[in-house]
């Protein structure tokens, strides 16, 4: 429920004013007894703001704080147990439950919560009908389930749709460059096979007439000649420079591919004399730097990305780098052996480690 950077959603703010009415309604309860609740609201209120700082690789202590905010709830109602406001706790607690946990792990914890709940109503405040009380405030949870169940579902399906947006603009830039080397090669093609071979038939055949000698000395046959000589060369010229293109456009894509993720944020370092005319290549690096992307933002919690391009000979190097933290317990997934197995296809290779601060680093080598 409560996300990093987002603790302002109108989800928790909602969360955040049950608090206070939960907090106005402590002045009912049993003066002896007011300095224990407050302990206990405040810790439930500390848990659940907490929830907002815990970066993704820390989700281990994350889980920790949502399996105690329910404990803390029902120490709370325990104390004060007759039907008042403190319930409302976990209703709070089922939409944090629902928006990390799985929906079967959080269903499982909230029947173990609400028979809980329904034991304390029973036996420790002897209430008459501690089930009514029980599935009043039951369905209020089922609804707060259901409304943080379809907000995920909508933030996924919103993410994936720009990572989608994201993989097509930039495969489109490819594609937009890749037809354009084509057209230029077409081009130069047509020049050097159709005007080159007229040029030379034309000044072979103005050779030959310069050599009759009814036009021996003709000075306009002279410059005729020297003219089309010239006019050759200026067309070899530019068919020279249409086929040296200057490669696919990668950095266009690789920033195409970033500009969607709210973060990490790409920081770009490409040499001078990186060129990639191979399409498959140029995917794979985009793939690559796609790949990295994503398990920066997802289990580095990173906020810049570092992609540097350089060539040594025959050999495109790309380093990627985040400034977030990786778990001790990393392991490769389903991406990293894709990636591997992309790479390997085209000859290259990749190498993962951690760096000093703990960071993700990635070394791949291409055929350049």
């Amino acid at each position: 429920m409560v996300k990093p950077r987002r603790l302002l959603e109108p989800l928790n703010l909602a969360a955040l004013l049950t608090l206070g009415a939960v907090a106005f309604s402590m002045r009912y309860v049993d003066p002896a007894r007011q300095a224990t609740a407050w302990m206990l609201l405040g810790l439930f209120s500390l848990g659940f703001l907490s929830l907002s700082v815990w970066p993704p690789r820390l989700r281990r202590v994350e889980h920790l704080v949502i399996a105690a905010l329910p404990v803390v709830a029902l120490a709370l109602i325990a104390l004060d147990p007759k039907p008042g406001t403190a319930p409302v706790l976990l209703v709070i607690w089922v939409g944090v439950a629902f928006s990390d946990w799985s929906p079967r792990a959080a269903t499982v914890a909230l029947v173990v919560v609400d028979t809980i709940y329904y034991l304390i109503l029973k036996h420790i405040a002897g209430f008459g009908a501690p089930l009514m009380a029980v599935l009043i405030f039951a369905g209020f949870q089922i609804f707060a389930a259901l409304c943080m169940h379809y907000a995920r579902s909508a933030e996924h399906a919103r993410d994936t749709l720009a990572r989608v947006n994201a993989d097509l603009l930039a495969t489109r830039a490819l594609l937009a460059d890749s037809a354009r080397d084509a057209e230029r090669v077409r081009v130069a093609r047509e020049l050097h096979d159709v005007a080159g071979h007229k040029l030379t038939a034309m000044r072979l055949n103005l050779r030959a007439l310069a050599d009759a000698p009814a036009f021996a000395g003709n000075p306009q046959l002279r410059i005729a000649e020297q003219l089309s000589g010239e006019l050759l060369g200026d067309i070899r010229n530019v068919v020279q420079a249409l086929r040296d293109s200057g490669g696919l456009d990668l950095a266009t894509a690789l920033r195409a591919l970033a500009a969607p993720m709210p973060r990490p944020r790409l920081r770009l370092t490409m040499a001078d004399d990186v060129r990639v005319d191979d399409p498959a290549i140029a995917e794979a690096v985009l793939r690559l730097v796609q790949e990295a992307l994503t398990n920066a933002a997802k289990h580095a919690d990173a906020d810049t990305l570092d992609v540097a391009l350089h060539r040594d000979g025959d050999v495109l190097h790309v380093t990627i780098e985040d400034d977030g933290r990786v778990r001790a317990d990393w392991r490769e997934g389903n991406g990293i052996a894709g990636m591997r197995e992309r790479l390997a296809a085209l000859h290259g290779r990749v190498r993962l480690a951690r760096n000093p601060s703990g960071a993700m680093r990635i070394d791949a080598e291409l055929p350049a």
